[in-house]
């Protein structure tokens, strides 16, 4: 029987340090940070959108606001409601305008507040009047002073914080300017009116021309 030689011992020696465990620390650290960055731009981008989003509804409340103005502009023309003790229609009767009622930078009192003489070669009354006067002496016409109707405005809830103002200026009627002396002349209407968002900044400006 023969015996196998026994294999030659190798030396022991001890298994290499790991230093891999400061790299996973800094890999680590640099994923944080990065999530944290992420997590700031994510959070910035939806306050903007939020701020955007505010911004766009606070106008449209201004828009509407006074597309509301021009409609009670239209009612002041008009005389309507009938049930109005403050209607000043007849400075508008058709083919009898009350052209000496409108006045230069504009009226601010009585019946003649916010109507406007027509510039004919200068800035033209809207483009200068200062709609954001309010009182007494204000050269413009707060919503349902001539109607008698109400506006809800003010500082509590989704609403204006104000009521719109128009004026209004007279523009000779171009179907009959140049075949009627000026004594006899037509006129149509141009109404300019701004309505005031939840914040008195946001403002929205509309204009119609209206033949009565």
């Amino acid at each position: 029987m023969t015996l196998a030689a026994p294999l030659p011992s190798r030396p022991w020696s001890a298994p290499p340090a790991r230093r891999s465990r400061g790299v996973s620390l800094i890999v680590v650290l640099l994923i944080l940070v990065v999530v944290s960055i992420l997590g700031v731009s994510g959070i910035q981008l939806a306050m903007m959108g939020e701020r955007g989003t505010r911004n766009d509804r606070d106008q449209q409340i201004a828009w509407q606001a006074a597309e509301a103005a021009l409609m009670d502009a239209e009612f002041d023309i008009e005389g309507l409601p009938a049930s109005s003790t403050t209607k000043r229609n007849s400075i508008f009767k058709s083919k009898d305008t009350q052209i000496e009622k409108f006045k230069t930078d504009c009226g601010s009192s009585d019946n003649e507040t916010g109507l406007c003489a027509l510039n004919d070669t200068g800035t033209p009354a809207w483009l200068t009047v200062n709609f954001t006067l309010t009182g007494a002496s204000a050269p413009t016409v707060q919503f349902g002073t001539f109607t008698g109707r109400d506006f809800p405005s003010g500082s509590k809830g989704v609403q204006p914080v104000r009521p719109p103002r128009y004026v209004i200026e007279p523009i000779r009627d171009p179907r009959f300017a140049r075949t009627r002396p000026v004594t006899e002349q037509l006129y149509v209407y141009r109404v300019t009116a701004m309505g005031f968002g939840p914040n008195a900044e946001t403002q929205a400006v509309v204009q119609m021309i209206y033949r009565n």
